[in-house]
């Protein structure tokens, strides 16, 4: 079962999302889900296994440039997680078939996503799912002094 997260789903969400982005911190990412929650381009859809949450996929509407694409605006995957003991069982499916019918009624005719270069699992994932690689990039910084 799925459906849209609310601001009532926010520890929740949060819950999950550390187990994705392990690097921040609950609170902070509480406050950033709290802020998506309430975006009209954006949303948050939770999969339940009974009454237990198992997953959820985070996706927005972007209108900048999005890499490999043609139109704008695009839907846009921006993570996904289901708990380890219910994948392979097609939860990340159902879920990003959500995000991309979500993203067609705000009229989007594209849907993207990306992953880190090393997430062999979560490219899979994508190839699976019918995604087709657009580019591949290495991201640089440098402080200025």
């Amino acid at each position: 079962m799925l459906k849209k997260a609310t601001i009532e789903d926010i520890t929740t969400v949060a819950q999950l999302a550390m187990a994705l982005w392990p690097d921040n911190e609950v609170v902070t990412l509480a406050d950033e889900m709290k802020n998506i929650i309430v975006q009209p381009d954006a949303v948050i859809f939770l999969a339940f296994s009974e009454h237990e949450e198992i997953g959820f996929a985070q996706c927005q509407i972007r209108h900048d440039y999005v890499e490999g694409t043609a139109t704008s605006p695009v839907g846009y995957l921006e993570g996904v997680y289901v708990k380890d003991a219910y994948r392979q069982k097609g939860v990340a499916r159902e879920l990003i078939a959500t995000c991309e019918q979500w993203a067609k009624t705000q009229g989007c005719k594209e849907f993207a996503s990306d992953c880190e270069l090393h997430n062999e699992e979560s490219l899979a994932m994508h190839i699976r799912l019918g995604f087709i690689e657009a580019n591949r990039i290495i991201c640089f910084t440098k402080t200025l002094i």
